[in-house]
């Protein structure tokens, strides 16, 4: 008969437990560790992984370490973690704290791990209850007093919660940003105690109530320019079809007000839509604010931003202005001043509508569906054609200015205008110009004739889908003949046209690509480098 007679362990903190014994030997003995798990989320681009945080209480000198692939802000958190417990009247274990991050080869970044590293000492010192804590996920910053601070990228990750079934708990200002999210639980509290109190049982967490109001009209009026009715309509029809627009003209002739009222030609923006420039916005340095719940965005980088700044990126990557824009507009003033490197990174963001960006240890992809403007001078001093004549810029120093944007770039912009200087009539001119809202009409006619024959915007057309949409008549088969001879049209360029050719006739309400729209569309790339 076997002699050895196994021992129930049992696992209260502190307490010693017996693993096995010998009914002759004397019993051996351990100390069982105390260990406390939750669930927080860690951002990758537009994803936000999973990120499991263990807490576990040992025996030994006092230390607190956090492993798992934690970065800067995440290692200083033992400070504002330590500090937070001690204000808010909790006890700080005098023991070896160890904090898992896993999984180990993600990188954790920022201050969003504070709130549960903090829950997972308490509730492994057992002075919170450890029972319902499988039940959230945590994330919060929290300050040297216990208040609870703002996260970036509240919504991204709120879209990664949602299939967990798990109740997400926030700060009190960033819960409002991921309860535009549904179907997911949010919480928010203002302070650790807060948090708390709730796993306690004692006071509930309140649910955010989000208030959205609809996009209101933009107070920028397209009726505030006046005159330039050629680049009014180069406008309408770059909005009705989705397509990127250069405008040249000395300085003062109205490109950068016609650029700032594009948004205000544009449709009204769809749910999903807003969700994903939102969930962008949040990712960004600034975040997101909910008075701009469906508002188009219009970024304006400077021309001195670097690379990075326009396209993202950094040793975390975030979103950049190209991202920044997604579903909106991304206006670049003064284009030849930008650096050339900065200008072709562009080109793949405006034919597939994302960006990859590649760094030793992670890759990211983000959306980059923009609507380009573009405005730049027709020479060094911007008054090359100038009514006045004051322009004294060389022939070779015209070429060289406009040679800093690249053939290939240019290509690309379906749109390519002069925005001349106005005439004394025109200035002095009274008559009031059509509203936004009036073209905007006719805008939203044409975008739905757009999706309810092809399902996209003609900006968005392949070759095959040209063959298929766009049947010029036979009289504007002979003008586009005349024009590739003429023009010295590229395959890209002689689909740009058709592609304009078809938002004319959308605006126009036709159901044939007629002579007149192919005649419109070809004034259109009078600018291309090829002309």
């Amino acid at each position: 008969m076997d002699d050895r007679q196994p021992i129930q362990l049992s696992t209260p903190a502190g307490q010693t437990a017996l693993i096995s014994c010998d009914s002759s030997a004397t019993p051996i003995t351990r100390t069982i560790m105390s260990l406390a798990v939750l669930h927080s989320r860690a951002l990758s681009g537009m994803h936000a992984p999973p990120v499991t945080v263990e807490v576990d209480l040992a025996n030994g000198l006092p230390a607190f370490n956090i492993v798992g692939l934690p970065e800067a802000e995440v290692r200083e958190s033992r400070e504002r973690v330590r500090a937070a417990l001690c204000n808010c009247q909790f006890e700080f274990p005098a023991r070896r704290i160890t904090v898992n991050l896993a999984p180990a080869e993600l990188p954790k970044e920022s201050g969003r791990f504070d709130l549960p590293i903090a829950l997972g000492i308490l509730a492994a010192s057992r002075q919170i209850p450890s029972d319902r804590l499988d039940q959230y996920e945590f994330a919060g910053e929290l300050s040297l007093t216990g208040e609870l601070r703002p996260v970036r990228g509240a919504l991204a990750m709120a879209f990664g919660a949602a299939s967990s079934r798990r109740a997400f708990i926030l700060p009190k200002s960033s819960a409002s940003e991921a309860a535009l999210m549904n179907g997911i639980d949010i919480l928010e509290a203002a302070s650790l105690i807060e948090v708390c109190s709730h796993l306690l049982g004692r006071e509930a967490l309140s649910r955010p109530t989000v208030e959205l109001s609809r996009c209101q009209d933009s107070a920028l009026d397209l009726a505030d320019v006046r005159g330039q009715s050629h680049a009014k309509r180069a406008m309408e029809v770059a909005a009705a079809g989705g397509h990127g627009i250069l405008m040249v003209g000395p300085p003062g002739t109205g490109k950068s007000m016609l650029a700032m009222r594009l948004p205000g030609l544009l449709p009204s923006m769809t749910e999903t839509e807003a969700l994903e420039s939102a969930a962008i916005q949040s990712l960004g340095g600034a975040g997101f604010s909910i008075d701009n719940w469906r508002r188009r965005p219009f970024r304006a980088p400077h021309h001195s931003a670097s690379s990075v700044a326009v396209v993202g990126g950094g040793g975390n990557p975030r979103p950049g202005e190209i991202s920044l824009a997604h579903n909106g507009v991304l206006f670049l003033d003064e284009l030849p001043e930008f650096e050339r490197r900065v200008l072709e990174v562009l080109r793949e963001p405006l034919e597939s509508g994302r960006v990859a960006i590649s760094r030793a240890a992670r890759q990211v992809e983000f959306p980059a569906r923009f609507q380009l403007v573009a405005a730049m001078n027709p020479c060094p001093c911007g008054y090359l054609g100038h009514y006045s004549g004051r322009c004294r810029c060389t022939p070779d120093q015209v070429q060289r200015y406009r040679g800093k944007i690249s053939g290939p770039l240019l290509d690309r912009i379906d749109v390519q205008i002069e925005v001349p200087s106005l005439p004394e009539q025109e200035l002095l001119s009274t008559k009031p110009g059509e509203s936004s809202r009036t073209v905007q009409k006719r805008v939203d006619l044409a975008r739905q004739r757009q999706l309810d024959r092809q399902g996209k915007n003609n900006a968005l057309l392949s070759g095959r889908d040209l063959d298929l949409h766009c049947r010029p008549d036979g009289h504007g088969q002979a003008l586009l003949k005349q024009a590739i001879s003429k023009l010295n049209l590229s395959a890209r360029g002689f689909h740009r046209i058709l592609m304009l050719a078809l938002t004319i006739a959308d605006l126009a309400a036709s159901e044939k690509v007629t002579s007149a729209h192919i005649a419109e569309a070809i004034q259109y790339r009078r600018l291309d480098r090829n002309t």
